[in-house]
């Protein structure tokens, strides 16, 4: 397990948790952690594979402190499959998508641990990390319809979950973002739903102080130049519905 601390103060840690499966089929995916004044967040934490690491690394950031939150942006099994070990082993509470409470126990979700697993409204909110008001932000149909990410104040960075999740590029700073956007591109075409979800996140994005964006797959992306690269990209980028006339198509012989 590699580890990139992207924030470092007294009181408060950003730390990318870098899940590597070399040879494996899986998706490459990365956990961050915030650490506040020793109090923890886990973000989309994985599947099995990864459970065990994942919890290790974590309670060794954590360095005698508590995990409090297991925030899941959305549904998909490399964000919730372990969600179970998380909820059983630690007293944390977990955070989704309303839309997925029903859902998410189709993983395995022990009847002892449900009660933990809490619903976040269709449009977001603020979430106490030990007197931090860490900002929940809505980002439906990016891609999922029930999506959330994460904007830390103090380390001024926006946990942005499959939007910027680049594939076989690594997991460190994007240095060129032109040269970076062939790994992005396809995964954005299809995955992300309309050039209309795009653009409401992006004006939605720029209210923000935002010095990092790191998301769930790939390399971060880090200063404001690159930044602002990135959210300019997503603005102007056709994807999803904007595509449908070269999907729909009755396949012949």
């Amino acid at each position: 397990m590699s580890s990139i601390v992207l924030f470092d103060s007294p009181n408060h840690r950003n730390v990318l948790l870098e899940e590597s499966q070399a040879g494996d089929t899986a998706v490459q995916s990365n956990q961050h952690l915030i650490i506040h004044e020793k109090g923890g967040m886990i973000l989309d934490p994985g599947g099995h594979k990864v459970y065990a690491k994942v919890l290790s690394d974590t309670m060794s950031q954590l360095g005698g402190g508590k995990l409090e939150y297991v925030f899941l942006s959305h549904q998909d099994p490399d964000i919730v499959a372990a969600v179970n070990g998380w909820l059983m082993t630690t007293d944390a509470i977990g955070y989704a998508s309303n839309l997925w409470l029903r859902f998410i126990p189709h993983f395995g979700l022990d009847r002892l641990v449900t009660h933990r697993l809490k619903g976040i409204p269709d449009g977001g909110m603020l979430l106490d990390l030990r007197g931090l008001q860490l900002v929940i932000l809505p980002a439906h149909f990016l891609h999922s319809p029930g999506n959330f990410q994460v904007y830390d104040p103090v380390s001024k960075i926006l946990y942005s979950g499959d939007l910027g999740a680049s594939l076989n590029d690594g997991f460190e700073a994007v240095k060129d973002f032109d040269a970076h956007i062939p790994f992005m591109e396809g995964f954005h075409r299809r995955y992300m739903s309309s050039g209309r979800s795009m653009r409401a996140w992006a004006k939605m994005v720029r209210q923000l102080d935002i010095e990092c964006i790191a998301p769930q797959h790939g390399c971060y992306m880090k200063g404001r130049p690159m930044v602002n690269r990135f959210i300019d990209w997503c603005e102007q980028l056709e994807c999803g519905v904007d595509l449908l006339d070269d999907v729909y198509r009755v396949p012949v012989a």
